[in-house]
């Protein structure tokens, strides 16, 4: 499932953890977008000073190692 964890700096009460299957984030003019099958359900401006960050991805794991 996709999600995305976005972070408001100095003010923790505000964060928020958005996930949906088919989310999806685009960035319109000074407006990061999130949407789904129905259409913007989450709309944040850059004023907001948010960081965004995908949670959902696994993380990379190290290449082997040669012997």
């Amino acid at each position: 499932m996709t999600a995305y964890l976005i972070r408001h700096p100095g003010k923790a009460r505000d964060d928020i953890l958005i996930e949906d299957d088919p989310l999806t984030l685009t960035f319109t003019g000074n407006w990061a977008v999130f949407t789904d099958t129905n259409g913007t359900c989450l709309a944040i401006p850059a004023e907001a000073g948010a960081h965004i960050e995908r949670v959902d991805e696994p993380q990379d794991e190290p290449a082997p190692q040669k012997e």
